[in-house]
């Protein structure tokens, strides 16, 4: 981020301009900076430096680029916090619904499993390895030096893809346990949650092999769209373009269409089937027998609409930028600057994507009892075990 604030121009014609020359300016800040922070830690320097650089200056900067400065700021603690809970977090979800006795089916318990698994590997790769590094540019400057970007750049957008998409096919899942009762015997079922999970990871695995070709091997650290250095072959070529266009159209915004028809098909049976019933029981008036059909759907619709809820509300702002610079910011259309978004859209886009790989814990805390009873369970165990560590 100190890169960010120490070369950004005022002069610029457009936001455009400032998106693709500003992660190439940090190298002629770099000794001022280290200067300035030389009686402090090194991990402290960066945010030394920006909060230095704030203080002088932000009543002259702009409303939109002080809430950016302000998010960059929180980052600095946001995402070591957020890696620090995401971790354990899924590990935990891991290992109770790994166990099968939260009284779930075997096929949902695959599906929460590898969400989970997808998750932590996502709060690997992307929130450690690569968010953190941006933030800390002086404690992890010895990546400039290791030639694996590429690598990381296909197994980071891997994971985020079998993340996202582990979602969907549990979102269909619920939808055919709910609304088609004919396929739900066929389809919902530990056998086919397996070969769903295990095709949807070797098809994310190759649709992101461009990747390794397109960005080089080295490491760019900057905030922009691409954290590795572009390949020249690939900042020219059409081919490429139209690869990371297919990218982005697929994941995310492929998933969230789905999921929203998904969701929009399930609360129509929901309202039509609960009409009919109603019909079926007879009048209001007299007293309703227990409807245990109805009752047992609850905690799938519960699962159902929560996950793919959250899914849907910490990826909207994340979604919504990347299409908008899509038409606006890389075309050649002339357009009006006021259609340009403001650059905090994407800093608190990336940080409620990243959130997202660390709420489902809370969800199925929240959602169902018996996991709930297990993660209480095993609080206290852990309690008790750093009690007796620490008595003499």
């Amino acid at each position: 981020m100190g890169w960010n604030l120490r070369t950004v121009d005022w002069n610029v014609t457009s936001m455009d301009q400032n998106l693709k020359t500003v992660d190439w300016n940090d190298t002629s800040m770099d000794q001022n900076r280290k200067t300035v922070g030389s009686n402090v830690t090194t991990m402290d320097r960066d945010f030394v430096w920006d909060v230095f650089l704030a203080s002088i200056s932000y009543k002259s900067w702009p409303l939109l680029y002080r809430i950016k400065v302000t998010l960059q700021l929180s980052q600095y603690f946001y995402y070591p916090l957020l890696a620090a809970v995401g971790v354990p977090l899924n590990l935990v979800t891991i290992l109770i619904l790994s166990r099968g006795k939260c009284g779930l089916s075997k096929c949902v318990t695959w599906y929460l499993v590898a969400m989970a698994a997808a998750d932590l590997m996502v709060v690997i790769f992307d929130l450690i390895l690569k968010q953190i590094p941006i933030r800390y540019k002086d404690q992890f400057r010895f990546l400039v030096y290791m030639p694996v970007c590429n690598y990381h750049a296909v197994l980071l957008y891997a994971v985020t893809d079998c993340s996202v998409w582990f979602t969907v096919t549990f979102t269909f899942d619920r939808f055919v346990a709910i609304c088609c009762q004919k396929l739900k015997t066929k389809y919902c079922t530990a056998r086919t949650a397996a070969a769903v999970l295990g095709t949807v990871t070797v098809l994310s695995g190759l649709k992101n092999i461009f990747w390794y070709f397109m960005l080089s091997s080295w490491y760019a650290l900057s905030t922009y769209m691409w954290f590795c250095v572009q390949s020249l072959e690939a900042h020219s070529s059409l081919v490429f373009a139209v690869l990371e266009l297919l990218h982005y159209i697929l994941n995310p915004c492929v998933p969230f269409a789905v999921i929203l028809l998904l969701n929009a098909l399930t609360v129509r049976h929901i309202l039509v089937s609960s009409r009919a019933r109603r019909r079926l029981q007879g009048p209001s008036s007299g007293e309703r027998p227990r409807d245990l059909e109805m009752e047992s759907r609850r905690k799938s619709i519960i699962s159902m609409f929560v996950i793919s809820g959250n899914f849907i509300l910490l990826w909207a702002l994340f979604m919504l930028f990347y299409i908008w610079q899509r038409l606006f910011y890389d075309s050649q259309l002339p357009v009006n600057r006021d259609m340009y978004l403001p650059l905090f859209v994407k800093e608190l886009g990336i940080m409620l994507q990243l959130l997202s790989c660390c709420t489902n814990t809370g969800i199925y805390a929240v959602t169902q009892t018996k996991f709930r009873e297990h993660l209480k369970n095993m609080g206290k165990n852990a309690f008790t075990l750093i009690v007796k560590f620490i008595k003499p």
